[in-house]
């Protein structure tokens, strides 16, 4: 028997052409779902979204969602996924990267209200800034500096939470919540700007290994299957499910210990360098899972090696194809 157009959910993925997002829309078009992809390409890549371009169930709308977005159909999901989650891509225009978290999420949540559709934020862990307590639940309200040279992210995650927060209460939207923490994995773009792309770009190209401080500041690397598991989990929880919810791995690892790790599984004769910390970098960063495990049943499965082991092979692939690129161009 056919299925109707209608019976089939859509699903709009904002920063859909990004890291996370391609990989959202892929898994999305795979469950059977009408795919919507929407990205100013700021940060996201066609190529990332090459394989789905010209299938039936997706579309790709070129469109910055710090303006209001007319569909032509209507939608029963959306991810916010768009915004730059780079400390180096976010800093290069941090007015529209905090236009980007809050407008883009005032125009979202005003198109879920309109379409009656379930809204997932992707929030941050940046929202905990840098930490005093550790490892940070989702009751602990953050040390973030207002003004520093991240806030432009912290802060505007900080208050797209909020409006997501009000709109349930004031308008009645059905809203989601993920406070995501470092993923990585491949898909990543060899320039994306955080430590593990930087730390294994540099691996393979034999480039010195540049630590910032002294490497004992930690993180908590989630691979990014087990992230997409995570949000996928959580649009599908109940509608009073809208509050907060973690995401990540929480095993801690410094930043030497990840620099070492990753020298060992390239096998790079590459030496670690040490520069000056950054303004606000934070020195702790580590998950409590309870709520995700109690609410979603959801946990990371994927231990760091594991998923280094997968994700340095795609760098080594693209700094190949690079290459390529560039001699056929000379």
């Amino acid at each position: 028997m056919m299925t109707s157009a209608r019976s089939m959910k859509t699903v709009l993925v904002a920063g859909g052409a990004g890291f996370l997002g391609s990989r959202l829309c892929t898994r999305l078009l795979m469950s059977g779902a009408d795919v919507i992809c929407v990205d100013n390409l700021q940060t996201g890549y066609l190529s990332n979204i090459d394989l789905l371009t010209g299938q039936p169930n997706f579309s790709f709308i070129k469109h910055d969602i710090t303006f209001p977005l007319t569909l032509r159909k209507q939608v029963d999901e959306i991810y916010n996924l768009a915004c730059p989650a780079s400390p180096p891509m976010y800093q290069i225009d941090p007015i529209h990267t905090l236009k980007t978290c809050v407008l883009g999420a005032l125009n979202l949540l005003d198109l879920a209200r309109d379409n009656g559709a379930t809204i997932l934020q992707a929030s941050t862990s940046e929202v905990y800034g840098d930490p005093l307590f550790s490892p940070q639940a989702e009751g602990y309200h953050g040390n973030v500096n207002p003004v520093g040279p991240r806030a432009c992210y912290d802060e505007g995650k900080r208050a797209a939470e909020t409006l997501f927060h009000d709109y349930s209460l004031q308008h009645g939207v059905t809203v989601k919540i993920a406070r995501i923490f470092n993923t990585y994995g491949p898909g990543m773009s060899p320039n994306d700007g955080r430590v593990v792309s930087n730390f294994a770009v540099q691996a393979l190209r034999g480039e010195p290994i540049t630590i910032y401080g002294d490497g004992a500041q930690t993180r908590s690397f989630c691979y990014v299957d087990d992230l997409l598991d995570g949000l996928i989990a959580l649009m599908a929880t109940p509608d009073d499910v809208n509050y907060p919810v973690n995401l990540g791995n929480d095993g801690e690892f410094t930043i030497a210990d990840l620099a070492r790790l990753i020298l060992n599984k390239t096998g790079s004769t590459s030496k670690i360098v040490y520069n000056p910390i950054p303004v606000d970098d934070p020195q702790q960063r580590r998950p409590d899972l309870g709520l995700a495990k109690m609410v979603l049943g959801w946990q990371p499965k994927v231990t760091l090696e594991e998923g280094l082991n997968a994700t340095i092979p795609w760098f080594r692939s693209q700094l190949k194809a690079n290459s390529h690129r560039a001699e056929s161009a000379a």
